[in-house]
């Protein structure tokens, strides 16, 4: 018959395909890392901060304390629409008055960034006895306006009907829902545009702010509006936020994104296009393989965790793939429908929300592709340690978090219920859990715990800390210290995996060396020169010659033993042990 494989030619076998997949791994990832920095441009940051310098932190004229960050009532609004908001809009001049452009055409932010369109400012309002007044305080309120939900919604025109910001618009169905501070938003309300004029849409927040627009019931206004900056081919969508919750008062947020919709410009634009070719062919062919091996290997493929992340990898893989192009597909359409008329809102905040989830799934892909790595690190001693470890000590683990997360969730449901109220970091039951691990990290409020509660604040901290940081934590690390002594025990006896990349890389250069005639065979040598520097060693650190004599002869015997039983050269060859060496 045909011989047998022998363990020297399985390692080279081993060998040559580890390396192999590594190297055609290590281009693909190089792709990626390519593909996906061509993606960001460090000029987002910055146009992002001009931007939200100029209507953040631009303050009322005459009043410094008021901007949008600092608006708390419905006349910082309206201070804030008519002064920092109209003056950021509209640079119809260069700063010595002289006129830039005609004033038909858009405003140029900045003198640089253009605004495509108008901006637009939009509103929902929910109705007169969406909640129930109890019954004593009815005779002293008439009007109750619960918090914003689709179901309470006011649908109603209002005010001066004739206009239409006066009317309710309804939803569209295509544009995503907003996730506020106090609720989630969906589309429509009432609407209007701004002006190409300043003076024309002054008049107009001066009429809407004399007309009462703003009432009891709006929950929440969105002026949203885009600019392109050609210099850096960049479109910078913003959304301002101010939502009215149902216990009065104002909140604001904001998005500003800048983000890169027309991709192909630059010669380096298409280099990031071959990129992308190239890497729809690596996926082809990485799902060819992992289909091979499930055909393969079929259930036994599922039980190892690194086919669970190659899945995972492939699987991401193919949804960046589908949001590139269904990106892509909605650009082409909606973008020349969007600048074909600049006296009507241009609704970019649509496609800036699928790139950003785009972009989303592309950064979660780089970050699996980067673990894979030690996939193949593995082989090396150290992290071979590490993972070893690691699969020991999971049981432990286990069990250690059940107890750890028992106590941390009844801290945190005590601190919830006692400063809530009071402190802004417990204000939810899932602000507490991060204001717990901020604690465990150093960073705490400790005087707004004390002031929210004289007698709980100090007892609720002091033993939080005792049992969370000193007792738990310091338990944590001990079962990963005594489990990695454990594991480097073994290793320093002779317990090894199987092969190491180092050696296997150093392996083959040099077999390639003595093949080439480069390099003399040192084999023999090697073998020398190492058992004499152990012995030698041994000498240093005070072992007499019959214990290292003994040591010798034991690690001959454990050689024999393991080329006997657990060397793969003579898996099918099985030969019992002698008398003989059993004596020995």
């Amino acid at each position: 018959g045909a011989p047998k494989p022998t363990l020297h030619y399985r390692k080279e076998v081993e060998i040559r395909t580890t390396l192999q997949e590594l190297s055609l791994y290590f281009i693909f990832l190089i792709n990626l890392c390519i593909l996906t920095f061509g993606m960001v441009n460090p000029h987002m940051y910055y146009l992002n901060k001009v931007m939200s310098s100029l209507f953040l932190d631009t303050s009322v004229p005459g009043d410094e304390r008021i901007n949008f960050k600092s608006i708390r009532s419905i006349t910082d609004f309206w201070k804030f629409m008519e002064g920092p908001l109209l003056e950021g809009l509209y640079w119809d001049a260069w700063y010595t008055n002289k006129m830039l452009y005609n004033l038909k055409n858009s405003s140029r932010i900045y003198y640089e960034s253009i605004l495509l369109g108008v901006p637009r400012v939009r509103q929902l309002k929910v109705r007169n006895n969406t909640c129930k007044i109890y019954s004593s305080f009815q005779s002293l309120m008439s009007e109750c306006y619960d918090k914003y939900t689709s179901s309470n919604e006011d649908t109603s025109d209002f005010g001066l009907e004739q206009e239409t910001e006066w009317k309710y618009s309804t939803p569209n169905t295509s544009s995503p829902w907003h996730w506020g501070f106090v609720g989630v938003y969906q589309n429509g309300g009432f609407i209007f545009t701004l002006s190409k004029s300043k003076s024309e849409t002054k008049n107009k927040f001066i009429n809407l702010r004399l007309n009462s627009w703003i009432t009891r019931g709006t929950r929440v206004i969105f002026i949203d509006f885009s600019l392109y900056n050609a210099n850096v081919n960049l479109f910078c969508i913003i959304r301002l936020v101010a939502e009215f919750p149902a216990t009065g008062g104002i909140i604001t947020s904001w998005q500003f994104y800048s983000v890169k919709l027309l991709r192909y410009v630059s010669y380096y634009d298409y280099i990031i296009a071959s990129c992308e070719i190239t890497f729809c062919i690596f996926l082809i062919v990485f799902t060819t393989q992992e289909a091979q091996k499930i055909r393969e290997f079929k259930s036994a493929y599922f039980k190892s965790v690194w086919n669970w992340l190659e899945l995972l990898l492939l699987v991401l893989c193919f949804v960046a793939v589908s949001f590139n192009i269904y990106c892509n597909i909605q650009i082409f359409l909606l973008l020349g429908e969007l600048l074909q008329n600049t006296e009507k809102y241009s609704d970019f905040y649509f496609l800036a929300y699928w790139y950003i989830y785009y972009n989303n799934v592309i950064a979660i892909t780089i970050f699996f592709a980067w673990i894979k790595i030690f996939k193949f690190i593995s082989f090396n001693k150290t992290m071979s340690q590490l993972s070893s470890t690691l699969s020991r000590c999971l049981k432990d683990i286990v069990g250690f978090a059940i107890m750890f997360f028992i106590i941390f969730f009844a801290y945190a449901q005590l601190g919830f219920l006692v400063f809530g109220s009071q402190v802004d970091d417990f204000s939810t039951f899932q602000n507490a859990i991060f204001a717990q691990f901020r604690i465990v990290l150093g960073d705490f409020n400790f005087a707004g715990i004390q002031q929210a509660n004289r007698i709980l604040g100090p007892i609720y901290f002091i033993t939080f800390i005792f049992f969370v940081f000193f007792v738990l934590l310091n338990m944590f690390l001990a079962i990963i210290n005594d489990t990695y002594s454990e594991v480097k025990a073994d290793y320093s006896v002779g317990r090894r995996p199987d092969f190491e990349l180092g050696k296997m890389i150093k392996k083959s250069y040099n077999n390639a060396l003595e093949k080439l005639r480069l390099k003399k065979p040192q084999k023999d040598e090697d073998n020398k020169g190492m058992k004499g520097d152990l012995a030698e060693q041994a000498r240093r650190e005070g072992f007499d010659e019959n214990e290292i004599q003994s040591a010798e002869q034991m690690k001959k015997w454990k050689e024999r033993l393991e080329k006997k039983y657990y060397s793969a050269e003579i898996q099918d060859d099985y030969q019992p042990v002698t008398q003989q060496e059993f004596r020995e």
